[in-house]
């Protein structure tokens, strides 16, 4: 007996240094804020709770809701609970899970919920792993990921478990999350005070991360601590940003959809949009060279031939940033970015190489003409070549395509910046084609 109340009272201090997120978790659906459409009624988790648990994969941004629901699935299923990270967890780990989880089965007649966090993180032969557990109910699997399921896990693990997407929250789903946290802050603080904007200021720049947000408020009452008031404000809010502003998952969909909106303000020729999203994946400590690499995608890509200088500007950023290093390359590669927006745009160079591939695909071995073939091995070939240098405009109208492929066009310029200049040329040197033709 002694052993239990010492174990009791050493739990209890535990999940006092916890983490404010960890103590305030939600312990059943009707608590967890933001997922409505998955915990409401007649909602997918909500039919489980109430009814048989199935192995599912939980999906969306960090700080929605993935660990607290699996938590109160397992109790209200009234199973064990082995919650473990694919960061630190290996194959071996897996099946001694395994193992306890048959071995509860004979012993309490009761199943094992396994909560993976991060399962994305396991490697697909990890994942193999996992399959016959969860195909044969040894342990409920509740895998929780930020990335895209379909991509970045098995087909056949997907094919086992339901696929549950949990929404980033709004900035008022947040405050939300935060007003009944202030109302319960004699549990886990004392009775202080605060500014009016406080709430709303976090639950603006957190991003939809719940998490984040009750944390940045247990650190502002850390720093209230050492102070004379116990009074938040948002000067003090500003101060403890800091610290959080330019959180970046470099390798998690964040990255991506980072990146996407960077280069889709280009394209879209907005160059304070393409700035900013430039200085969120700096500051949140982005490989600058993945940024150039996009830069001079996108060059070629998205202004092509419309400004052919783009992809020289682009190049000149690369150099830079080689050359002299950050911070100071800082400044070639916005203007690269800049530039880059306010260039013409033309994808012409892309559609002729969509084109292409369907041409290779339909004629993939035509013969070379008789015309232009090499004559250093073949001096007999009966065609003769003409010099294009020796002829007025120093153009002839002479075919290089097989026969069967004359007429061809796969490249078709647009009317932007000096590509328009290029099109009554080209039109020109086709029609003479078309003409010597017939």
């Amino acid at each position: 007996m002694p052993d239990d109340l010492f174990s009791d009272l050493g739990d209890e201090r535990r999940r006092e240094a916890a983490p404010l997120p960890s103590r305030l978790r939600p312990k059943t659906l009707d608590e967890v804020i933001g997922q409505e459409h998955v915990t409401g009624p007649g909602g997918l988790l909500r039919s489980m709770a109430e009814g048989r648990l199935r192995s599912s994969i939980f999906y969306g941004p960090p700080g929605t809701g993935k660990t607290t629901v699996a938590e109160i699935l397992a109790s209200a299923a009234h199973m064990a609970y082995v919650p473990l990270s694919a960061v630190a967890t290996g194959i071996a780990d897996v099946r001694k899970v395994a193992d306890q989880a048959k071995s509860r089965w004979g012993l309490e007649g009761r199943g094992t919920v396994v909560f993976l966090d991060e399962i994305h993180r396991f490697s697909k032969s990890q994942q193999d792993v996992l399959l016959p557990f969860v195909e044969d109910g040894t342990f409920i699997l509740l895998g929780a990921t930020t990335e895209n399921p379909w991509v970045s896990l098995n087909n056949a693990l997907i094919s086992r478990c339901l696929l549950v997407e949990f929404h980033a929250l709004d900035s008022e789903a947040v405050e939300r999350v935060l007003a009944r946290a202030w109302d319960r802050r004699r549990a886990w603080w004392r009775d202080g005070t605060l500014e009016d904007e406080v709430l709303s200021q976090i639950a603006k720049r957190v991003g939809g991360d719940a998490r984040m947000a009750l944390t940045v408020l247990e650190r502002l009452t850390v720093l209230a601590d050492g102070r004379q008031t116990a009074h938040l404000t948002t000067a003090m809010l500003d101060q403890v940003w800091k610290d959080f502003a330019y959180y970046y998952d470099a390798h998690g969909d964040k990255h991506y959809d980072l990146a996407s909106a960077f280069i889709k303000s280009i394209r879209g020729s907005d160059p304070d949009a393409a700035l900013y999203w430039m200085g969120r994946m700096l500051k949140g400590g982005e490989d600058p060279r993945f940024i150039v690499r996009r830069v001079l995608i996108h060059a070629a890509e998205d202004v092509g031939l419309a400004d052919p200088q783009a992809l020289l500007v682009a190049h000149a950023a690369s150099w830079a940033l080689e050359t002299v290093g950050l911070p100071e390359a800082r400044i070639p590669i916005a203007e690269a970015v800049i530039y880059l927006a306010m260039a013409p745009k033309s994808n012409s160079v892309v559609e002729a190489l969509a084109a292409l591939d369907q041409a290779l695909d339909r004629w993939p071995n035509a013969p070379v003409p008789d015309s232009i073939r090499d004559r250093h091995y073949n001096p007999r070939l009966k065609e003769p070549y003409r010099y294009p240098h020796s002829a007025p405009d120093h153009f002839l109208p002479d075919p290089h395509l097989p026969s069967d492929l004359e007429g061809l066009e796969l490249y078709r310029p647009s009317t932007q910046g000096e590509e328009a200049s290029l099109k009554p040329r080209l039109d020109e040197w086709r029609r003479r084609r078309r003409e010597d033709k017939r």
